[in-house]
């Protein structure tokens, strides 16, 4: 037996396997005018409702206010992430962004500039693969000892 509850502005809805054997009939609504959620909590924290369109808006522009985009476009190498990503996305070569080779090495200089903001993959992986291989002095003393000895 499926039922729903309201817990604050939840609502949890539980359902059994038979439900999940029809296709669903619910059907989504771009600007519910009764939804307290829509526009106001999300513009006053930045982030974009359902109502924007998400990363690509229906004029086929780039939303560069789409929480997806992870605050990339507003960073200090926001510009140059900018004009990488709108080259690709507006790209129109065989190799889609082939043309964009410059954008995006001026983003990643200008990432390097911010490690802190910016990790690279590869110093992310040294750091996890350092971690690994850390041994105790004990240890280390024990490996030097084999090695000498062999």
């Amino acid at each position: 037996m499926s039922y729903c509850r309201q817990e604050g502005k939840d609502r949890i809805i539980f359902v059994t396997k038979e439900d999940h054997e029809t296709p669903s009939s619910a059907e989504l609504v771009a600007d519910d005018p009764n939804d307290p959620y829509e526009d106001q909590e999300y513009s006053s924290r930045g982030h974009t409702s359902a109502k924007n369109g998400g990363l690509i808006l229906p004029n086929g522009d780039i939303n560069w206010n789409c929480p997806c985009l992870g605050g990339m476009a507003s960073g200090p190498c926001g510009e140059q992430f900018k004009s990488a990503f709108s080259c690709f996305h507006y790209s129109t070569e065989e190799i889609k962004g082939s043309d964009c080779v410059d954008q995006f090495r001026a983003m990643q200089e200008c990432m390097q500039k911010y490690p802190d903001l910016y990790p690279q993959e590869d110093d992310e992986e040294r750091e996890n693969q350092s971690k690994d291989l850390e041994t105790t002095p004990t240890e280390a003393a024990v490996a030097k000892e084999e090695k000498g000895s062999s």
